[in-house]
C-alpha cells in the first residue's frame, strides 16, 4: 500500500512538472489543447495540461530587423539600378502571427520585394535617388496595411543603398564636375565684376576729389591774383602821387633803382665775366643825382618861410625905390 502511495506521489510530481512552463520576456508561447490555438502564454510561470496541451509556437515579440537582398530593379526611365533595404516589424498579435502565415520572414521579404520594385519602378532614376524618404513613406504604408492581417506593425522601411550602373554613375560624376565648374565660372566672374565696379567707384572718386582740388586751387590762384592786383594797383596809386608831387625827381628814383637792379642781375650771374654798359649808362649818374638831391631835400630842415617872405619884400621895395 505504502509502495502505491509512493507511485502515486511520483506520477503527481512528474504531471505537475510536465504542465509547468516558464516564457520568458520578450516572447508569447501558443498553447495548442488537442492541436488547436487555445491560449496565448504571456512571459511568466504557466501550467498546462500534459498530454493535453502544448507549446505550439514560441513568438518573439520584440521589434526585428528584416535584410531584404540586393535587388535589380528597373526605372522608369529604363534604367537599371540596384536597390538594398531592411524592414522593421514587431508582432503585436502572436495568435495571428504563428497562424496566420506560413514563413512570416519569407513573406515580409517577398512582399517588401514586390512593392520595391513596384514604387521604385513608377519613378525616375533622378527621383530614386533625391527621394529615398518618398520612397520610405510609401514603401512603409504598403507593406503596413498588406501585413497588418498577420498580426504585424512595420515601423520602419529603409533604403539602403542605390547602385546606379557604372555608365551612369561616370556620366552623372561629369554632370556634377561640369556643374560645379560652372559654379565656379560664375562666382568668378561676380567677384571680377565686384572688383571691377569697386575700382570704377574709385577712380569715379578720384576724379571728383581730383576736380575739386583744381577747382579749390583755381579759386585760391585767382584770389591770390586779386590780391596781387590790388597790391600792384596800390602801388602804383602810390608811386603816381609820389611823382604827382615831387615831379621828375621821384621819377628818376624809381627808374634808377630798376636800373640798378638790372645791373645787379648781371652781377651775381655766375656766366658773366665781362659786362659792357651802354652809352645811356650816364643816364643812371643823372638818375643817382636826383635820388641823391631828392633825398636831400627830404632830410633839409625847412627855412621859416616868414622871414623869407619879409626880406623879400623888402628887398622888392628897396628895388622899387
Amino acid at each position: 500500500m505504502e509502495g502505491v502511495l509512493v507511485l502515486l506521489a511520483v506520477l503527481v510530481a512528474v504531471y505537475f512538472f510536465t504542465g509547468v512552463r516558464v516564457v520568458r520576456q520578450g516572447y508569447v508561447y501558443t498553447i495548442e489543447r488537442l492541436g488547436k490555438f487555445t491560449l496565448a502564454a504571456t512571459p511568466g510561470l504557466h501550467f498546462i495540461m500534459p498530454f493535453v496541451d502544448r507549446v505550439g509556437r514560441k513568438v518573439n515579440m520584440m521589434e526585428q530587423v528584416l535584410d531584404i537582398p540586393g535587388q535589380e530593379i528597373i526605372t522608369r526611365d529604363n534604367a537599371m539600378v540596384g536597390v538594398d533595404a531592411i524592414v522593421f516589424f514587431q508582432v503585436l498579435d502572436a495568435g495571428k502571427a504563428a497562424y496566420e502565415v506560413s514563413d512570416l520572414f519569407v513573406a515580409i521579404m517577398q512582399l517588401t520585394t514586390t512593392n520595391l520594385r513596384t514604387v521604385m519602378g513608377s519613378m525616375d532614376l533622378d527621383e530614386t535617388l533625391s527621394k529615398r524618404d518618398e520612397i520610405n513613406a510609401r514603401l512603409l504604408a504598403v507593406v503596413d496595411h498588406a501585413t497588418s492581417p498577420w498580426g504585424l506593425k512595420i515601423t520602419r522601411v529603409e533604403i539602403k543603398d542605390i547602385r546606379p550602373p557604372a555608365d551612369i554613375s561616370n556620366a552623372m560624376a561629369r554632370q556634377m564636375k561640369a556643374e560645379r565648374e560652372k559654379r565656379a565660372q560664375i562666382l568668378e566672374a561676380e567677384g571680377l565684376k565686384s572688383a571691377e565696379i569697386l575700382r570704377a567707384e574709385g577712380q569715379k572718386q578720384a576724379q571728383i576729389l581730383e576736380a575739386e582740388g583744381r577747382r579749390e586751387a583755381a579759386y585760391r590762384d585767382a584770389e591770390a591774383r586779386e590780391r596781387a592786383a590790388e597790391a600792384e594797383a596800390r602801388a602804383t596809386q602810390v608811386v603816381s602821387e609820389a611823382i604827382a608831387s615831387s615831379g621828375t625827381q621821384a621819377l628818376n628814383y624809381f627808374v634808377a633803382q630798376k636800373y640798378v637792379e638790372a645791373v645787379q642781375q648781371f652781377a651775381v650771374s655766375p656766366n658773366a665775366k665781362t659786362i659792357l654798359f651802354p652809352v645811356e649808362a650816364t643816364q643812371l649818374i643823372g638818375s643817382l643825382g636826383g635820388i641823391g638831391e631828392l633825398i636831400g631835400d627830404a632830410v633839409k630842415p625847412r627855412a621859416n618861410p616868414a622871414p623869407a617872405d619879409k626880406a623879400g619884400a623888402d628887398k622888392s621895395g628897396m628895388g622899387r625905390a
